[in-house]
């Protein structure tokens, strides 16, 4: 019977594990925005933007269509002012980053 029983819990740790870790493209998305945008962004619901003039990512859905901000992410985001960095996103990166900021409307 204890033989069984850790068999069982043994295919049921093995069939978790895979889930756990394996990132989702919500968690991707922030991870990503946390090593590239925070310095200067806001990248979660509350917080303020660590430079005054950058708006925080979850107000961006009121401003754009987030869908729309795909080819924007694609062809690379250059901005008017010189602290914001020229960036030039992969497909999944863009998929990933996106899937994030849509958690935050």
């Amino acid at each position: 019977m204890l033989q069984g029983t850790l068999r069982h819990g043994l295919i049921g740790l093995l069939l978790m594990t895979p889930a756990l870790a394996a990132p989702t493209a919500e968690q991707r998305g922030k991870a990503f925005a946390r090593a590239n945008c925070a310095r200067c962004h806001a990248i979660d619901r509350a917080s303020n933007s660590p430079l005054k003039i950058a708006p925080p990512l979850r107000t961006l859905h009121q401003r754009y269509p987030i869908e729309s901000l795909g080819e924007a992410l694609a062809e690379g985001i250059n901005t008017g002012h010189a602290d914001m960095p020229a960036f030039e996103l992969s497909p999944d990166q863009i998929h990933d980053l996106l899937s994030y900021l849509k958690t935050l409307e």
